[in-house]
């Protein structure tokens, strides 16, 4: 009996969890955002800044330790099966603060952004690095350099496709307090970085800009805009014929009053990964005595305010722009 009682639970947990999922695969058809699915990286840390290769098989995304400020780089790997291995630290990462993963477009390099210090810069500010594959691993980060890399803090890298790269950085000549940078790649090397116009930037906080390959389009997070709802909301912009950026587009149907930043659109443009900080905790309990295991619980649920990746269909997202 002991037995069928064990087959009969087991099958009902399978029933619930398929139930779970394509609950989730109907939410995100209809353009609600949901907790990364078949994805298992969500806990109680701070999870943000996911970036998948342009193959689909490779997943790499940031862990946020607070209150030290130290990011490690994660990585995950797709099996012939299509499950994705558990997660660990990359080869590449955990001795120094590193985030902000980013593939480029071939697949050949991820860059990230990091505060590691070379032969060239003994300063502990962040820079943008990047690492290639040895032998089937992400091995031997490597600085960027100038004219990219300054004195000063670059976050955020975003690859196109012709080699241009984006950013994130605060410079005191730049438009407003926090903008989006792009340094074309010609002719080998790179230009000097040149601030995005006033479509994107404004006097206010633009960063954590994801460009498209074809850089058709940006996607990025601005705080204090009329249209915010919150915390800082993402926005998109897409280039009009003589290459200028379109005033940016709050992507309304997926922020929150909470921070939403880090987008990302997955190589097949299929979806869109965005991370977010809202949370299901009540601001009050007037209505119920909180006990302390209803206070432990609440903080080890997973959207307990801390960062976590959530997707969307860009197919949903972008027709609702329209």
């Amino acid at each position: 009996m002991k037995k069928y009682a064990v087959l009969l639970i087991s099958a009902i947990m399978f029933w619930i969890q398929s139930l779970s999922q394509q609950a989730a695969k109907n939410l995100l058809s209809a353009g609600t955002p949901v907790l990364a699915t078949d994805i298992l990286i969500n806990t109680t840390m701070n999870e943000r800044d996911i970036a998948i290769s342009p193959d689909g098989t490779e997943m790499f995304y940031s862990v946020y330790l607070q209150p030290s400020l130290f990011h490690a780089i994660i990585y995950c790997k797709k099996d012939k099966g299509g499950k994705w291995s558990s997660p660990q630290v990359a080869l590449f990462s955990g001795k120094y603060s590193d985030m902000e993963p980013a593939f480029a477009p071939d697949g050949k390099k991820l860059f990230f952004s990091s505060n590691r210090s070379d032969t060239s810069s003994k300063n502990k500010n962040y820079d943008i690095w990047y690492v290639e594959k040895v032998n089937g691993q992400w091995l031997n980060p490597r600085n960027v350099g100038a004219p990219i890399n300054t004195p000063e803090n670059e976050y955020y890298p975003s690859v196109a496709a012709n080699g241009n790269l984006y950013f994130t950085a605060a410079y005191k000549k730049g438009i407003g307090r926090e903008d989006i940078y792009v340094a074309k790649w010609e002719y080998g090397k790179y230009l000097d970085p040149v601030a995005l116009d006033t479509g994107v930037n404004s006097a206010l906080y633009e960063f954590n800009a994801f460009v498209s390959p074809d850089e058709k389009y940006i996607l990025f997070t601005s705080y204090g805009r009329n249209d915010d709802k919150g915390r800082g909301d993402i926005y998109l912009s897409t280039r009009d014929e003589k290459g200028n950026w379109r005033p940016a587009k709050n992507v309304w149907m997926i922020n929150s009053d909470k921070l939403d930043y880090c987008p990302f659109v997955s190589f097949d443009r299929k979806t869109l990964f965005f991370t977010s900080e809202r949370h299901s905790i009540p601001d009050s309990f007037i209505e119920e005595q909180l006990t302390y295991q209803k206070l432990k619980s609440l903080h080890q649920q997973v959207e307990n305010g801390a960062g976590n990746i959530y997707q969307v269909s860009w197919d949903a997202v972008m027709q609702s722009l329209h």
